[in-house]
């Protein structure tokens, strides 16, 4: 009895050891593990044909994630009925954060209005927010064909030519925007769809439309160039990076009007809180780069950058906010938009 009780002592010191070692390990593996991913190459979804604001900032941001995790990011156009077939592949997707979805209002805040009931994913329970890169105000461009060089100008062309005047649209934020214009303005537009805005913007240069409100863009670089006149932007205030073209709300009878866009980083629901953090943290990084801030501003937007929990308040704020001003527009889902 006495050998049993001396041996003891050294017994429970062995366990204690091996527990403490155990313990170490684990609080040195742990960090190790949340740091290696991406393991392997990312895929970013986008709705939008190539060209579009959702598909170049996308674009900034998968090189920048390279260069900061030294892991491809690859950004995969996956075009199609208001961008929901990206949105759904992603929903669908494992919840590794190997496949994100970059999107904006249309498919996340927009859709669901006009595809009630029909779609089969929920912007809110199949997705989890990482964070929203930016913010797009719209230019309002006419064909250089229109003889007007302000707002007042072409609403007075407008009501004196009736059904003279097609717009082009590619998406539901940017049909939303122009829905809204012309209810304000009472103004009878006819609309035309294109598939992505570089379509779009291609179509007025080429004056098949003689209206587009879209993104910057593929717009800016032909401003002054005698085919199109940009003549108004769709936020409230004037763009920092586009200081010479006036805000709708400066024209008296639109002093109201204030329509912007987003554009944010979403992955499939369930996917690990660390990923997220890790991913969000990224696009801190990646926007607080002057490069970054300094290109996205030349195509008329401003930086976000926000945490996963504003971005997805964003989302439940919009979905509201979105589905009464598209009753307010009378605007119903067009069967060319599943082309």
């Amino acid at each position: 009895m006495q050998s049993v009780a001396r041996n003891m002592p050294a017994v429970s010191a062995k366990r204690g050891f091996a527990a403490l070692l155990i313990l170490a390990l684990s609080l040195v593996s742990a960090p190790c593990t949340a740091e290696v991913y991406p393991l392997r190459p990312v895929k970013i979804v986008v709705g939008y044909a190539p060209g579009g604001g959702n598909d170049i900032v996308a674009r900034f941001l998968a090189k920048k994630f390279q260069e900061m995790t030294g892991q491809a990011f690859v950004v995969e156009n996956k075009t199609g009925a208001d961008s929901t077939i990206a949105s759904n592949y992603v929903a669908k997707s494992s919840a590794d954060g190997y496949t994100l979805l970059m999107t904006g209002m249309g498919g996340f805040t927009i859709a669901p209005a006009l595809y009630a009931g029909q779609l089969q994913y929920d912007p809110i329970k199949d997705f989890v927010a990482v964070g929203t890169v930016a913010r797009f105000a719209y230019v309002l461009a006419t064909n250089s064909s229109v003889p007007a060089r302000t707002v007042d100008e072409l609403v007075a062309y407008a009501r004196a030519n009736p059904g003279k005047i097609d717009y082009g649209d590619a998406a539901p934020p940017t049909r939303l925007a122009t829905e809204i214009f012309a209810r304000k303005t009472n103004l009878a537009l006819n609309r035309v769809f294109y598939k992505g805005s570089a379509a779009t913007s291609q179509a007025l240069l080429a004056n098949e439309v003689q209206l587009v409100i879209s993104d910057a863009t593929a717009l800016i670089a032909h401003q002054g160039s005698g085919k199109i006149n940009i003549l108004a932007v769709t936020s409230r205030e004037r763009l920092k990076g586009l200081p010479d073209i006036p805000a709708l709300a400066e024209t008296p009878s639109l002093a109201d009007f204030d329509f912007d866009a987003w554009v944010g980083l979403f992955a499939p629901a369930g996917t690990p809180a660390s990923v997220v953090s890790g991913l969000n943290e990224l696009i801190s990084r990646a926007t607080a780069e002057q490069e970054f801030r300094d290109k996205l501003a030349a195509l008329g937007a401003e930086i976000v950058g926000d945490t996963p929990q504003r971005a997805a308040k964003r989302v439940s704020d919009d979905l509201i906010r979105n589905a009464e001003a598209v009753r307010a527009a009378n605007m119903t889902r067009d069967p060319s938009d599943t082309k």
